[in-house]
């Protein structure tokens, strides 16, 4: 690329960051919304690959997307035509010079300036291999667009594949109207045109969508007409295909794949559809592929390929996820990416079309490049214009009554900071969880403290510390309640007189208002009993109402819905129904009082967990809602667990904020289900140690 064709470039997108900036000025009376994402900040995931001809290496190994937020999922296409008119200068992707081929192409998702994306980028990697780039910020020459200018909306954007003129992939832009119900479903958009098909039937959701190298069919994993039953580990769904060009002639070809009743360990298969006459369960023959004694998934594939498949691995001797071939003809495993990086995860594989070149996506580790800084809040793209929405690196969330502060913890520990990142402080280094400011007193903070998820007669106690008092000295905190029994989740009322809290006291978790001040010993009474859990309380701005949520109506299942009372136990009404065995989970006011931020399994759930680190509840989602239940509005759309919402009283710039310091930690748990070994029962096969590929390779 010559350098004018490069700055002309920045030179556009520039101007289209200075427009997009000016255009972003407060509304007035505009709020925030701050929330927790478990693991997300510290994802920090570009897209790598690897030859699958060369012994895999460091020196082999390279990155290929920019360090721009997250990119993930990708996949490398075909050179298509419809790709090349999206580009306003079709000599940019032209060969510098004869002797180097073609760039590599790659689809890839993105969550940069805020929202899912689908980006294509063409980069040329092919240096002779002794001065070959390892990382793609350091390559001069490339190309990158965005896929989708619209289409589809705020929403996730997940499993892109390029067939032809088309675009396939995931998306949840359309609500089925049914509590618990997912959003994800199948789309083609056209390329050229940006016309947009859904190709999922509307009532139901599919996941992870497989084109075939033909491109005429589509094979995803779907529950059907059943729906989604609350799992949060394996998926139970079926295999069904379809016609690509429009989502006609529907089958279901594979009941229930994945791990083998017979020695439970999760495995890739395949299924042969017959040559001639009618599709259908009964005449596709499934075969296993990959032997017990290792967990394999998220298999990948390439056209013409008969001689091997990329998989994901979890292996009993390795605390991480890998990614290795499959040796179709000789049916053993060859170690790709433990021979490079041993101690990170590596997910979701992809082959080039001339199975030349296996991709995945890493944690990018921590560089010297500011891009690598680490995050406060991430601006997420909201789509409701007065209000900016941030994810931030901690859970329980709580803004100061002025807006300028937040509390949140940090598990353990309780932290406050200002909002723009600075001054950050530990205020308390035990187990902590949720944080409540006191809008009458300056400074003071209220937390649980003690562990999480614990019994009714397990220790917890609400405390209050001054966070402005004794400035530089820790675990400076009052004790305001004395039984012992599980005390969590306080919430004070405006005028800063009192706390409202659940306790474990009775046998159960209800709602109880003690002294503010001066905690049990100042005054107490009970507001809610029953044989259930009501938890998780907020006080609204006027004071007339207590948010609060409850298994009441079923208890003892996990279900939790959210209830409005009156500080004086009248009133009592529910205002979310989450469906079947749902979850509506931390309410907060807005700061008018007129709605509420909530989490939610309300959009049921987006993605397989398994494609996934790991969630404790994959499916949490951030909504509003008002106080009558009408203008129920989701805020989110992503495959993580969203949870903690905390409404503010000032608007934030939609700008991510960072912390003053540089690298990601590059730190987050698998799957914990697939911690999980089983057992080798008589007569299976050890799992065999893998060859490293083409003899030995550097560590």
């Amino acid at each position: 690329m010559k350098p004018i064709k490069f700055l002309s470039l920045l030179l556009h997108f520039s101007l289209a960051l200075f427009h997009a900036t000016v255009a972003h000025e407060p509304p007035p009376g505009g709020t925030s919304i701050i929330f927790a994402t478990l693991g997300r900040l510290d994802y920090a995931f570009d897209i790598f690959t690897l030859p699958t001809g060369d012994p895999p290496s460091k020196t082999n190994e390279l990155q290929i997307t920019d360090g721009e937020s997250v990119n993930f999922n990708g996949h490398f296409p075909s050179p298509s035509p419809s790709l090349l008119s999206l580009l306003a200068n079709k000599t940019l992707i032209e060969p510098p010079g004869q002797q180097n081929p073609p760039p590599l192409n790659l689809i890839y998702v993105t969550e940069r300036g805020g929202s899912s994306n689908i980006f294509y980028d063409a980069v040329y990697v092919d240096t002779p291999r002794s001065a070959r780039s390892r990382s793609a910020l350091e390559i001069p020459t490339r190309v990158q667009v965005p896929l989708l200018n619209g289409e589809g909306g705020l929403s996730m954007k997940d499993k892109p594949t390029v067939s032809g003129d088309y675009l396939v992939y995931v998306s949840t832009h359309e609500n089925p109207g049914e509590p618990r119900t997912s959003w994800a479903a199948v789309y083609a958009t056209e390329l050229t045109t940006g016309f947009t098909r859904r190709l999922t039937p509307h009532g139901i959701a599919d996941f992870s969508p497989a084109v075939s190298p033909s491109g005429v069919y589509t094979a995803v994993a779907s529950y059907g007409e059943k729906g989604w039953s609350g799992e949060v580990e394996e998926l139970s769904t079926d295999i069904y295909i379809f016609l690509t060009c429009d989502g006609t002639n529907r089958v279901k070809v594979v009941e229930h794949g994945g791990r083998s009743v017979e020695d439970n360990w999760i495995s890739v298969y395949k299924a042969t559809l017959p040559s001639q006459g009618p599709i259908s369960i009964e005449s596709v023959i499934v075969e296993r592929v990959t032997p017990p004694g290792l967990h394999a998934f998220t298999p990948a594939t390439s056209p013409g390929n008969n001689k091997f498949i990329a998989v994901a691995t979890r292996r009993p001797d390795s605390d991480y996820r890998h990614i290795e071939l499959f040796d179709l003809v000789k049916n053993e495993f060859i170690q790709l990416t433990r021979l490079v990086s041993p101690q990170t995860h590596h997910l979701n594989p992809f082959i080039s079309p001339d199975s030349a070149r296996v991709g995945y996506h890493r944690c990018r580790g921590a560089t010297s490049d500011k891009k690598s800084t680490h995050l406060l809040l991430e601006n997420v793209k909201s789509p409701l214009p007065d209000i900016s929405l941030f994810r931030i690196d901690g859970s329980f969330p709580s803004f100061a009554p002025s807006g300028d502060r937040i509390a949140y913890v940090d598990f353990p520990g309780l932290y406050v900071v200002n909002r723009d990142g600075s001054n950050r402080r530990q205020v308390f280094t035990g187990m902590a969880f949720s944080t409540a400011w006191n809008p009458a007193r300056k400074g003071v903070v209220y937390t649980s403290a003690g562990p999480t998820f614990a019994s009714e007669s397990t220790e917890v106690d609400i405390i209050s510390i001054n966070v402005d008092d004794d400035l530089g000295q820790i675990n400076s905190f009052k004790k305001l309640t004395s039984n012992g029994e599980n005390n969590a989740f306080p919430a004070v009322s405006p005028d800063g007189k009192w706390v409202v809290f659940r306790s474990g006291r009775s046998g159960h978790k209800n709602l109880y208002i003690m002294d503010a001040l001066e905690g049990e010993k100042g005054g107490l009474y009970r507001l809610t009993e029953g044989p259930w859990s009501d938890t998780m309380s907020n006080w609204s701005p006027d004071g007339e109402w207590i948010a609060f949520a409850s298994d009441r109506e079923n208890p003892g299942s996990g279900s939790f819905e959210l209830f409005l009372i009156h500080p004086n136990g009248t009133g009592l009404r529910k205002l979310v129904q989450s469906g079947s065995a749902g979850r509506a989970n931390h309410p907060c006011f807005s700061p008018d009082g007129n709605s509420i931020v909530f989490t939610s399994d309300y959009g049921g759930i987006s993605a397989e967990p398994i494609s996934n680190p790991h969630h404790y509840q994959p499916y949490g989602e951030i909504f509003t809602v008002k106080l009558d239940g009408s203008d129920l509005k989701r805020l989110t759309h992503n495959s993580y667990e969203d949870g903690t919402p905390a409404w503010g009283p000032t608007y934030i710039k939609p700008k991510d904020v960072e912390w003053p310091r540089y690298g990601p930690q590059c730190s987050f748990e698998e799957c914990y289900w697939l911690n999980k070994m089983p057992v080798l029962g008589h007569g299976a096969a050890p799992w065999d140690p893998p060859r490293p590929q083409c003899g030995s390779a550097s560590p």
